[in-house]
C-alpha cells in the first residue's frame, strides 16, 4: 500500500468558488502550505476536464511525494481510486484504494475487501453530510480495523482529538476548500495533528 498524509484534503470546487478562488487555485496554496493527500471529487465534470484536474493535482504532489486518490468513478486505467460505501473492491489490484464509511460495521467490510484506508463520516456534526444520521464522535475512530481518517465537521481545534482516539488522520473538505485563506487552514490542520502524535 502507498501510505497517505495524515491530512487528506477532498476537492469541491463550488465551496472554492464561493470562498472567492478557482478550486486550483485552492489546490495550489494548499500543497505549498504542506498538503499531500488529494482526492479528487467532482464527478459532475466532463471526463476530460476531470482527467486534467486529476492530472493537474499528480504534478502539484509529485515533488513532494504526495498521493493523488480519485473518487469514483475513475478517469483512467490504474488511478488511486476512492470508493463509494456500496462499491465493491475493483477487479483489478490498484496502488491505493479507499471507501467512504459511515459506520464500523463497514470498516469492516473495507477491511475484509482489503482496502488500503477508509474514511469515517460524520464524526461531528457538519451540513455537508446530513443524510449520514447523526455525528459518530471520536469513539468511533477506536479500533478500526484499517488505517481510518476522520470526516466530517474536523477542525484544527478537533483533528488532534481524532488522531488521539486512533484515527490514521484527518480528511477535510470545507475547513479548506471554503476557508478565506486555505494555506492558513492547511497549516493549523497539520500542526494540531502533530501536537496530537
Amino acid at each position: 500500500m502507498s501510505s497517505l498524509s495524515p491530512l487528506l484534503l477532498l476537492t469541491d470546487r463550488a465551496q472554492a468558488e464561493g470562498a472567492g478562488r478557482s478550486l486550483r487555485e485552492v489546490l495550489s496554496l494548499a500543497v505549498d502550505a504542506g498538503a499531500r493527500a488529494v482526492v479528487v471529487r467532482e464527478r459532475d465534470l466532463p471526463l476530460a476536464e476531470r482527467l486534467s484536474l486529476v492530472r493537474f493535482c499528480e504534478e502539484l504532489v509529485a515533488d513532494a511525494g504526495g498521493s493523488v486518490v480519485v473518487a469514483s468513478p475513475p478517469v483512467a486505467a490504474g488511478d488511486n481510486l476512492h470508493l463509494r460505501a456500496d462499491e465493491g473492491a475493483p477487479a483489478t489490484r490498484l496502488a491505493l484504494v479507499g471507501r467512504s464509511c459511515h459506520g464500523v460495521d463497514e470498516l469492516g467490510a473495507a477491511a475484509r475487501d482489503w482496502c488500503d484506508y477508509a474514511t469515517l463520516s460524520p464524526i461531528f456534526a457538519t451540513a455537508s453530510k446530513p443524510g449520514y444520521g447523526p455525528p459518530l464522535g471520536v469513539d468511533a475512530l477506536a479500533e478500526a480495523p484499517l488505517p481510518t481518517f476522520a470526516l466530517g465537521g474536523i477542525t484544527s481545534a478537533n483533528a488532534a482529538a481524532c488522531v488521539r482516539a486512533g484515527a490514521a488522520g484527518v480528511a477535510v473538505m470545507g475547513a479548506v476548500m471554503g476557508a478565506d485563506d486555505p494555506a492558513r487552514a492547511v497549516r493549523g490542520l497539520l500542526d494540531a495533528i502533530e501536537g496530537a502524535a
